[in-house]
């Protein structure tokens, strides 16, 4: 009897993309999803604010514990293995979490669910970039994108939808008819690459204790930092030095170890290096913006959950529409030129917020939100195919996972710094504002206080677009530092390392 399980060899390209692409998208979309049930999440299960967080802080902080393992663990369980594992505990965790009667069991149960989440993302893009041929690796990267980009903005509209016209549990239950579907694609389609091999060592368990301690700290340090009024708590003090002292030690243990847990060898290609440090800075932009915004959109435009979904579903559509054009047209340009021209549309969409005031409606943001959402489609996808493109085939899965380890370390600290400047900004605005406000035209203190607070914050945002524009155009120059192949010579190079 023929197993259904089986891999067919000859599975199109399709198939797979579509089998990955699930699980991606599952993955992302839940990252944020969540976002906008929190409070109704905190109610029904009586949690206060700070313990409500951790439904969130919780999976992040399992995302990033697994991410730079992935390399190691692809080799050590299989492409397929892996991968179907990864679904199989992100599906059976989000039942569990629709099913928490209390915050402890939401909490624990969207642990395990990051778990599995944290290692869907680079498996899927060190398998798109494995299956399509040098030439398309471009398309490839625009639709890897178009879940990693669209799947954010998709995410706060489907979640207040949820929230508004049904229970939160639902936010987790969606994802089981998905996993199913996704596992057993993987499990016919998704191919064990010949060149994947199994590690010579056992497991490194110094080395995974010192990483998880560290971007556990580190994540924890970020998160909660600016909540905690930073380094004025011991906490936070004790968690820094923890950080730094652990992950210091676990580069000098995998540069050292012969058979190291995270290959961190990568580095040595240029185009990887300098691709991780742009996205950082890009990782800073994209997740601090997509947290300033809809707070924005709630706190000064007073919009829904629901209504701020929408307000940011544009830029989606927007992005989705620049990937697929750049996806067809990057084998015929300079790489270069279009993240550096991607870098300059975020900047100038940002410098636009930066002119709203309080009086701002929905199309005061679209425009803005559509232009910025079309420079990331130029600057995801040839980032993306640039810093892995010099990348040998068999270090492609731990070169993903450590690829999306920085961006989302970026995107924590952009997070971490701008929230800080929000309070810091609105505080200062605040004293000069409440110093020149007397009491006239009928205005109670309460009506006065309530027009400076807000005045206060929309300086304190409009400083904020503002830095960020000017953050991405100062770091466009670092974007001609990548040294790029002549086009034909890079796709021979591409085509003799996928043989």
């Amino acid at each position: 009897m023929r197993n259904p399980f089986r891999h067919r060899e000859d599975a199109p390209v399709a198939l797979i993309t579509i089998t990955v692409m699930l699980g991606l998208i599952m993955a992302i979309i839940d990252t944020t999803i969540v976002n906008v049930a929190l409070n109704t999440i905190g109610g029904n299960l009586g949690a206060s604010v700070d313990e409500v967080s951790w439904v969130a802080t919780g999976y992040i902080l399992a995302n990033v514990c697994v991410m730079p393992l992935n390399g190691w663990l692809t080799a050590y369980l299989g492409r397929k293995r892996f991968y179907a594992a990864s679904l199989a505990i992100f599906t059976i965790a989000s039942l569990l979490c629709g099913t928490a009667t209390n915050i402890t069991q939401l909490v624990l149960y969207r642990v395990i669910q990051g778990i599995g989440g944290g290692a869907l993302q680079p498996t899927a893009q060190a398998i798109l970039f494995e299956t399509y041929p040098p030439e398309r690796r471009g398309n490839a990267m625009a639709i890897f994108g178009l879940g990693a980009m669209v799947g954010p903005a998709i995410g706060p509209t489907l979640g207040g939808y949820i929230v508004d016209n049904a229970s939160w549990p639902l936010i987790f239950y969606i994802n089981i008819p998905i996993g199913i579907i996704a596992f057993l694609m993987t499990m016919s389609f998704i191919p064990n690459p010949k060149f994947i091999e199994r590690p010579k060592a056992g497991i490194d368990w110094t080395g995974l204790s010192l990483l998880t301690v560290g971007l556990a700290s580190l994540q924890y340090v970020l998160e909660r930092g600016e909540h905690d009024d930073w380094f004025s708590s011991q906490t936070i003090l004790m968690l820094s030095a923890v950080a730094v002292v652990t992950l210091v030690f676990f580069v000098f243990k995998m540069i050292r170890d012969r058979h190291p847990l995270v290959q961190l060898r990568v580095f040595r290609l240029p185009s990887f290096t300098i691709g991780n440090i742009i996205g950082v800075i890009t990782g800073f932009g994209l997740f601090g913006t997509a947290l300033i915004l809809p707070l924005f959109f709630q706190t000064i435009l007073n919009l829904t959950a629901f209504d701020t979904g929408l307000a940011l579903l544009p830029g989606a559509l927007s992005t989705a529409l620049s990937m697929v054009i750049v996806g067809r047209i990057l084998n015929r340009i300079d790489a270069r030129a279009s993240i550096a021209f991607g870098m300059f549309i975020f900047a100038y969409s940002c410098w636009m917020l930066g002119d709203l005031n309080t009086n701002a409606g929905y199309w005061d943001v679209f425009w803005p939100r559509l232009i910025q959402g079309f420079g990331l489609g130029f600057l995801f996808v040839p980032l993306s195919t640039i810093s892995l493109g010099d990348v040998p085939v068999a270090e492609l899965a731990g070169a993903t996972g450590v690829y999306t380890l920085v961006r989302q370390l970026g995107g924590s600290f952009g997070i971490a710094i701008l929230t800080t400047l929000l309070v810091h900004e609105s505080a200062v605005a605040w004293n000069v504002l409440a110093a020149g406000v007397t009491q006239s035209h009928g205005y109670s203190i309460g009506a006065l206080t309530q027009m400076v607070a807000q005045q206060s914050a929309m300086i304190a945002y409009d400083y904020l677009f503002r830095l960020t524009a000017i953050v991405f155009v100062l770091a466009i120059p670092l974007v001609f530092f990548i040294r790029v192949k002549p086009r034909a010579a890079a796709a021979g190079a591409l085509a003799m390392a996928a043989e």
